[in-house]
């Protein structure tokens, strides 16, 4: 009741509003979107707000199987499923790598005290000021010149040394906030420092490591800008890429179009409503214990 008297009813009523407003605008758009992709383009053309006549499912298939660009014949050509799997292989590699740098980085930074130390963990916070667009064209010469540019490898690469810098500021201050206590009765027992890591720190970590895998995940999964400047053959490509890709070439055809948006959404939406819980968590709990 206490809390309830220190803000009036005029104020809750306008927070109220506010944020049913903000839902109204994030979910619209959406389901606008997941209910247009089940009508005919001409339906779409006709009238854009209105609900589907009957569930016309031929975009997505149409938009699944067809090879884009359509013009062109030859190996420059992919699908929808061809981008789907890439994003998988990137998002996948690319998460597993990072978190596993991330944390021998976090421990090595929280718990061997160099007089470097410091300064090591600086450079990777400097990481945290840089973006994908101030080192885009450096990158590119770079790759070019190593034979990398236009390759899974050139891809992949840049994903795990952009995820580095956040990912190793979580495990550093989760790891720096366990018990030293724990790692010196280990090494006194007779294990290596890999051995404390595997054994001692990552199953003490679990939380931690769990929101780095879920941030880094969501992060290399709706990576665009990378892999369109750093791949030129369709086949390689990541699914952002390739739906912006398949709009470009079909864009008067809003069926197919929209159908192609939600196959790359949903993923998403449904990886995040399953792991959002243990994402706050670890932020709420992790991030800070340090």
């Amino acid at each position: 009741m206490k809390d309830k008297k220190k803000f009036p009813l005029s104020w809750r009523v306008t927070a109220y509003i506010v944020m049913i407003g903000f839902t109204l605008l994030t979910t619209g758009p959406l389901i606008w979107l997941g209910y247009s992709s089940f009508k005919p383009n001409a339906d779409i053309v006709r009238n854009i707000f209105s609900f589907p006549k009957a569930f016309y499912t031929e975009n997505y298939e149409r938009a699944w199987r067809l090879n884009f660009p359509a013009s062109i014949s030859g190996a420059n050509r992919a699908t929808m499923g061809t981008f789907a799997v890439n994003s998988l292989i990137y998002a996948s590699t690319g998460t597993i790598f990072t978190t596993l740098f991330a944390m021998a980085a976090g421990y090595a930074l929280s718990k061997f005290r160099y007089r470097i130390s410091s300064a090591i963990y600086g450079f990777f916070m400097m990481g945290l000021l840089l973006n994908v667009y101030a080192v885009i064209v450096p990158l590119f010469v770079m790759e070019n010149k190593l034979g990398i540019q236009d390759t899974r490898l050139g891809v992949i690469l840049p994903y795990i040394a952009f995820g580095m810098p956040f990912a190793t500021f979580l495990a550093a201050s989760f790891i720096k906030g366990l018990p030293d206590e724990v790692e010196e009765a280990a090494i006194i027992d007779g294990a290596s420092y890999l051995g404390v890591f595997w054994n001692v720190i990552i199953p003490m970590s679990r939380p931690v490591v769990g929101t780095i895998l879920i941030f880094i995940f969501l992060q290399n999964w709706n990576e665009f800008v990378l892999v369109l400047v750093l791949t030129s053959k369709l086949a390689i490509r990541s699914l952002p890429v390739g739906i912006n890709a398949f709009a470009g070439g079909m864009s008067r055809d809003y069926g197919t179009q929209f159908a192609a948006l939600v196959i790359g959404t949903v993923p998403m939406l449904v990886f995040y409503s399953m792991f959002n819980k243990r994402l706050q968590e670890g932020f709420a709990g992790g991030a800070l214990k340090g």
